[in-house]
């Protein structure tokens, strides 16, 4: 047997082992982060455990601010987007020129369907992600359900980007563009609301000189750490932040660190994450004590929106299961 048989041979198995690997993924859920290099971080966890090689149709489905083309920069350091929130990166579109380049084609291609729809009929974008697919290159799609009804085949992986990271890796039985992009859509306002909130709840920490804490996240809400305990009354707080609420202050961006929230600059880095203004964020909450890490003993600052007085935070992941997981059962039928 020659050398380039068996390489050929390998890499077939190789082939063959990866997407065993994945074949009985069906979906997994993670909560979207909304700060910039968390949200790329996220792209590059999910490209190592979900990704295969082999996947050559890749789904991005979300609203527009949502995050999915720093999710695609860290999925795949290194691309070229054709576009993002900063602008137009490239034309023509490299996917319309597939004979363009000759030998030297890219591998993988980026399209922005949306974007793309003011210079292209529907039919023609997808005659071109098909003849990328036939020829083995990889083309990551955003706005992946706009296009999905003109096309022979589904995403290999398909990811949806709302107050939550949907992957699924859909079979004959689905799930469809259309399912996702309704699970997604109708959480992404809730996501607006909370990085509105917690940019608030920022203006009132500086006002009592606290700067040092870390940012994560929780289900319809916002975490900040502490490594010591701060000298903080949290209700007062609430009422802090709740007061700039009913003030409704406008809220616009800058760049891509900075907002404008009424009259003061505020760093941050999901300009494009926010409400219209500040009134647009629904029933928030500070949960009254801090919780501590059993771990790492740190302090903990919980902040909620979009949730009734009364909750309690043990069933707030029990409604992100149970939604999501309601839906698919839909599809399956």
């Amino acid at each position: 047997m020659c050398l380039d048989d068996r390489i050929e041979r390998i890499s077939e198995a190789f082939m063959s082992f990866s997407l065993r690997m994945q074949k009985s993924h069906l979906y997994s859920v993670l909560l979207c982060p909304r700060g910039a290099a968390r949200l790329a971080d996220q792209g590059a966890q999910i490209a190592q455990m979900y990704l295969s090689p082999y996947d050559r149709l890749i789904g991005v489905i979300g609203e527009s601010g949502s995050g999915k083309s720093i999710l695609i920069k860290g999925m795949f350091p290194g691309l070229e987007l054709t576009n993002d929130d900063e602008g137009v990166n490239v034309r023509p579109l490299p996917l319309m020129n597939l004979d363009d380049t000759g030998f030297f084609t890219p591998h993988t291609y980026h399209v922005d369907i949306r974007f793309e729809m003011a210079f292209y009929q529907p039919y023609e974008l997808a005659a071109a992600i098909m003849e990328a697919v036939s020829r083995k290159k990889r083309v990551i799609v955003e706005h992946f359900d706009l296009i999905y009804p003109h096309l022979d085949m589904n995403a290999h992986l398909m990811l949806g980007v709302g107050e939550e990271i949907i992957i699924t890796r859909p079979s004959i039985f689905g799930p469809e563009p259309d399912y996702i992009r309704d699970i997604v859509f109708q959480s992404f306002p809730t996501r607006r609301m909370v990085h509105t909130a917690e940019d608030l709840t920022e203006f009132s920490l500086i006002d009592h000189r606290v700067f040092h804490y870390e940012h994560s996240d929780v289900r319809s809400g916002f975490l900040l750490t502490f490594h010591d305990k701060p000298d903080l009354d949290l209700k007062r707080v609430e009422r802090e932040v709740q007061n700039l609420i009913d003030q409704d202050l406008p809220i616009s961006y800058i760049d891509d660190t900075h907002v404008m929230i009424g009259d003061q600059r505020h760093y941050c880095t999901g300009p494009r994450l926010h409400m219209k203004s500040t009134g647009g964020v629904k029933n928030f909450h500070i949960y009254p004590e801090f919780v501590v890490d059993p771990i790492s003993g740190e302090y903990q600052m919980i902040g909620l929106v979009n949730v009734d007085s009364d909750y309690k935070l043990s069933q707030l992941n029990k409604l992100l299961s149970t939604d999501v997981s309601a839906t698919f059962r839909e599809a399956d039928n």
